[in-house]
């Protein structure tokens, strides 16, 4: 993990003030492709960051304010727990759910810290990104000694 401010920024530059809905219809797939990888290269670089720092086996809470720290300090416009809640043939239903952070209607990234992430981990990442289609996602796993 190498991700100075300098690399990061141009992630900023590019769609820290755009919204996944608003982008314009002639912008490229492939530019969009660009800018998400280099926002995951950064994000990723973030994690080993807290890893790194905090060590294994802490609880979750943990390493989601460390993360919010590191995300901070990149100056990324992320939510943190943000509740939503699902829908149902249009209309919104009582149920609620927290994403740990979610960028720019771009990115979901959860958080874990279990021995080993199943199934059901999975599943809920992919359940958040249908009920908010947002079309990517980080499942982290923070509790082995080697992310």
């Amino acid at each position: 993990y190498n991700c100075n401010n300098s690399d990061c920024f141009c992630i900023n530059d590019n769609i820290n003030n755009l919204r996944a809905n608003q982008l314009p219809c002639a912008l490229k797939v492939d530019m969009k492709l660009d800018v998400l990888k280099e926002l995951m290269y950064c994000i990723v670089g973030a994690i080993y960051e807290v890893h790194t720092e905090v060590g294994p086996g802490l609880n979750e809470y943990v390493y989601q304010e460390a993360l919010a720290v590191e995300l901070t300090e990149l100056e990324l416009d992320f939510e943190r727990e943000k509740v939503f809640h699902p829908v149902y043939k249009g209309k919104p239903l009582d149920a609620t759910y927290r994403l740990d952070f979610i960028y720019l209607d771009l990115l979901i990234i959860e958080c874990k810290a279990v021995e080993k992430l199943i199934p059901e981990h999975r599943a809920q990442l992919f359940n958040y990104m249908r009920l908010t289609k947002v079309r990517s996602g980080l499942l982290v796993n923070f509790a082995p000694k080697n992310i």
